[in-house]
């Protein structure tokens, strides 16, 4: 039988996602189907339709059959009440919240009722949300969960005169002072950072202080900080360190000796820890001609630590090593972290090493894993390798150059010609590097150097990880990937618009490839808001993850992708070893016979230890930053806008990177409309306008160590970012007095 005539034209993917994302509430297919007026057997073609846009990532479900938009909060969400706004009304923010691109939540604004008793800072409720803008939404309560956390983190503050002190908190999200009385500052002074509980309930503005953490007065202060506010494990449980201390030299036995193989460790000159060595050689097949044989040898942590021993329910518990400036929280004791699982120079160390052969296009023929027990012929830096490729090699690299460093650069250029090849998205943004005196204050924060010699090591462990995809699924083992899907329909749109404003296309469609990125980074290099374009396709993208479902990974463009090269720090290449242990039959410390079924779980367990580590380190360089310019308040820096918001400018300054916010009560005594597509603030009377990219002078008004937060005033605009439609910007000089008034804005 021929199928049916479809009798009434079915929407277009548009339609359909502008009915989504215009619907203040989730919608199903009944809904779309009566907006649209599809009928009977018309209904199968719009199911195939909204298939299509959930396997796109276009669409994503909400509760039951509902859609939604995937940049979209559900229509049911647990919320915490943050605290009044300055006009009075009650915020709120999502409870889990975790944005891929790091991105602030949308404002939740809860709405008084009679029913139930009015919420305060740190209630948990179950709302439901009615979309009030692109990012502003109401919140109608169903019900009280419960509260946020029973204590608070924050510094004594003891004003000259008061009776009592105040403790401000940590979090810029907690806009309140909880006051102790004397009795109740167990013993803290001025400038502690302590735990407080409110007494008399979460919503009380009293309370009590029940532990020191530190003092703002010592410099180390600001990585405590950042280690208590997320909760990140710091001392290891008893049983874990005396099996740490009992750990001896691994035997050579069964593994290969690969002692006489000159292997180098290539990290950075503050690098804590060395798990990885490589080594290279032309490919002796002739067959395959401008070949390359690689090994890259990782610490045999698997040999230490076995599944549910001691040493194993603490790692799992950390997820993932924590670093910063002045420490490092370490996944495992520093017996083994820095003893026998860091492959020191001229020690035997156990290694689980992946040798591959690729051809002279760089693609990977072939590879093999086995046990090792190796012998590193030197511990070299970034630095140190970049100078002997330049040409300039030090005393012990001179006599490495033919036979070691020849070779790896050789490896490493046939593997970029294939990464070239396949079309990754590279983003190269500056990474800040901090420098402590002896006495642990601040000596210099500076971005970091990168080298050819960086992306060679990179180039060597993606290669690896590859390999350890693919032995696993060819041998039936659990495997947990490295997975990173693409963006979301929302992001792209988002970015779509953006770009535009700029004059550069991206392809039209949902299906972008990375070489569609990439070509855009190539249209963006060498022009002034090159670097801008790097940061936004940044924020466009999924947040890579851990899962035992492989999706591939979109941003290196690989069907499969495991991580495999730091098992010290990292609980999934643990994993990743022992599958491939028990996968191989390598000996002892291989996967459980059952452990695949957990995976799912640990994946995500493991995913969020990952984002906690992230938020810390991230919060303790603000901290840094501020603690850095403490001592600059008042002084003028050139910047760049790197945000705009309806509640301010974010700027970035050109010497350090640090980044601040300038509010826009202070930008003039005018309402400005935030004009989202164009990424700008435009005054209504005035037309004086802020666009993103706009390079600008401005005046440091507050450094805040505690909250990690700067606070600037803007000058003048010295350089207008490219043109763009809409309305064209104005040279501002910004006016000596602030209006008293809050500015609305508008989206668009």
């Amino acid at each position: 039988m021929k199928p049916k005539k479809q009798t009434t034209p079915l929407p277009t993917r548009d339609q359909i996602l502008a009915f989504i994302r215009e619907s203040p509430v989730p919608v199903g297919k009944r809904e779309i189907a009566k907006a649209f007026n599809i009928k009977g057997a018309d209904r199968v073609g719009l199911k195939e339709l909204l298939r299509d846009l959930r396997a796109d990532g276009a669409v994503a479900r909400g509760t039951r059959r509902e859609l939604m938009d995937p940049g979209a909060l559900p229509e049911y969400l647990v919320i915490e009440v943050i605290g009044p706004d300055a006009d009075g009304d009650l915020l709120a923010r999502p409870v889990h919240w975790n944005p891929d691109d790091g991105a602030a939540p949308p404002e939740i604004i809860v709405q008084p009722t009679r029913e139930h008793a009015a919420p305060g800072a740190g209630d948990r409720l179950l709302a439901r949300l009615r979309k009030r803008g692109q990012r502003r939404y109401d919140a109608q309560i169903v019900r009280k969960v419960g509260h946020g956390p029973r204590r608070i983190l924050g510094v004594v503050e003891m004003p000259r005169g008061a009776r009592n002190a105040f403790v401000r908190p940590t979090d810029r999200k907690l806009r309140y002072e909880i006051e102790v009385a004397p009795r109740d500052l167990n013993d803290a002074v001025d400038g502690d950072v302590v735990w407080v509980e409110p007494m008399g309930g979460h919503l009380a503005r009293r309370g009590r202080v029940l532990e020191k953490v530190g003092t703002l007065r010592d410099p180390r202060a600001v990585s405590l900080i950042a280690i208590a506010a997320n909760d990140i494990p710091v001392e290891f449980p008893e049983a874990a360190l005396v099996q740490a201390r009992e750990a001896v030299a691994a035997p050579l036995g069964d593994r290969v000796d690969m002692r006489g193989v000159p292997f180098v460790t290539i990290d950075g000159e503050d690098a804590r820890d060395f798990d990885d060595a490589v080594w290279a050689e032309p490919d002796s097949d002739p067959a395959n001609p401008g070949g390359w044989h690689l090994s890259v040898a990782i610490a045999d942590v698997a040999w230490y630590v076995r599944p549910d021993d001691a040493l194993d329910r603490a790692a799992v518990r950390r997820g993932n090593s924590v670093y910063f400036p002045d420490r490092v929280v370490p996944m495992l004791p520093e017996e083994l972290s820095n003893g026998w699982c860091s492959l020191r120079p001229h020690e035997d160390r156990p290694t689980l090493v992946a040798e591959m052969w690729i051809d002279a296009a760089g693609h990977l023929k072939r590879h093999r894993f086995h046990r090792a027990l190796i012998r590193s012929a030197a511990r070299l830096t970034y630095t140190r390798m970049q100078q002997a490729r330049d040409g300039h090699p030090d005393g012990e690299l001179l006599p490495l150059m033919n036979d070691v460093v020849a070779p790896l650069y050789g490896a490493y250029a046939t593997l970029l010609q294939a990464r070239q090849a396949r079309g990754t998205i590279d983003l190269d943004l500056p990474e800040r590097l901090v420098s402590l005196d002896e006495t642990g204050r601040i000596a210099s924060i500076r971005l970091r150097e990168r080298f050819d010699s960086h992306r060679l090591i990179e180039e060597f462990m993606i290669l690896a990880n590859v390999a350890a995809a693919e032995t696993l699924e060819r041998r039936h083992q659990p495997c947990m990937y490295r997975v990173h899907a693409p963006p979301d329909a929302a992001k792209v749109q988002a970015l779509r618009e953006f770009l535009a404003t700029l004059g550069i296309g991206l392809p039209p469609g949902l299906n972008l490839q990375p070489r569609d990125f990439e070509g855009v980074l190539r249209k963006a290099a060498g022009q002034p808001y090159e670097r801008l374009v790097h940061e936004t396709i940044l924020r466009s993208q999924s947040q890579a993850v851990y899962s035992p479902e492989n999706v591939g990974h979109f941003g290196l463009a690989l069907r499969r992708y495991a991580h495999f090269t730091s098992p010290i720090r990292r609980y999934a290449d643990l994993l990743v070893h022992r599958a491939l242990i028990t996968g191989l039959g390598l000996g002892a410390g291989g996967l459980p016979p059952d452990a695949g079924a957990g995976f799912a779980e640990l994946g995500e367990s493991i995913s969020q230890c990952e984002r906690r580590a992230v938020a810390a380190e991230r919060a303790a360089m603000d901290r840094y930053m501020a603690a850095y310019m403490a001592d600059r308040v008042g002084a003028e820096f050139g910047a760049r806008i790197a945000g705009v918001t309806r509640f301010g400018l974010f700027v970035e300054l050109d010497d350090s990177g640090a980044n601040g916010l300038i509010p826009i009560k202070t930008l003039g005594e005018e309402y400005f409309d935030h004009d989202e597509p164009g990424q700008a603030l435009v005054g209504r009377r005035t037309g004086a306008t802020w666009r993103l990219g706009d390079r600008v002078r401005v005046r440091l008004r507050e450094a805040d160590v505690a909250t990690g937060g700067l606070l600037f005033e803007m000058l003048e605009r010295v350089e207008a970012a490219a043109s763009r439609p809409g309305p064209a910007a104005r040279r501002v000089r910004a006016p000596g007095k602030t209006a008293a008034r809050r500015p609305t804005t508008r989206r668009r």
